[in-house]
C-alpha cells in the first residue's frame, strides 16, 4: 500500500484532517507531519492574545498519524473502515503555536483482535519533544 493510498483512505476531511504528509510507514512504524495553520478556528478563542494549540488537537494529530494511518496500512483499509479511540495516555511538554509544524512518530506496541496500540512522540521543527504517550483504538470494519 502506498502513502498516497493511505492518505486517500483517511476517514476525515477539512477542517478535521490533521495529516499533511507521511514520510515513512511499515508494519511497525509511521512518521508524518502536520502544520497548524494560523487561521484555524481553534485559535480564535483559545487564550485570547496568546493563542496556543489545544492539547486535544495535539492528541488528534497523534492519533490520526500514529494510529489511523498505521491501522490503514496494517489492514489494507477496506472501504468504509473507521476507528474508535479507546484510550490515551499523553503528556504535553511544550506549547505548539499557530503556524508551527509538528512531526509524529509512532511505533506499534501491539495489533490484535482489531485493537491497535502505539507509542507516539510528537516533535517540533527544532527536534524538541512536544508531547508523547500511548494511544489505542479499535478498528471498525464495514459490514
Amino acid at each position: 500500500m502506498t502513502i498516497t493510498t493511505i492518505l486517500e483512505k483517511l476517514p476525515y476531511g477539512e477542517p478535521f484532517l490533521f495529516v499533511d504528509t507521511l514520510e515513512y510507514i511499515d508494519e511497525q512504524k509511521v512518521t508524518g507531519s502536520f502544520t497548524f495553520r494560523p487561521n484555524m478556528d481553534c485559535y480564535k478563542g483559545h487564550f485570547s492574545g496568546y493563542p496556543v494549540t489545544p492539547g486535544v488537537l495535539l492528541t488528534e494529530v497523534m492519533a490520526q498519524i500514529g494510529l489511523v494511518c498505521l491501522g490503514i496500512y496494517l489492514t489494507g483499509g477496506p472501504e468504509g473502515m473507521t476507528f474508535g479511540l479507546t484510550s490515551t495516555n499523553v503528556e504535553f511538554m511544550r506549547p505548539v503555536m499557530p503556524g508551527e509544524k509538528v512531526t509524529v512518530t509512532s511505533e506499534k506496541i501491539y495489533f490484535r483482535f482489531g485493537k491497535l496500540k502505539c507509542r507516539v512522540v510528537m516533535t517540533n521543527v527544532q527536534g524538541e519533544e512536544v508531547s508523547s504517550g500511548e494511544i489505542a483504538g479499535m478498528i471498525i470494519n464495514p459490514r
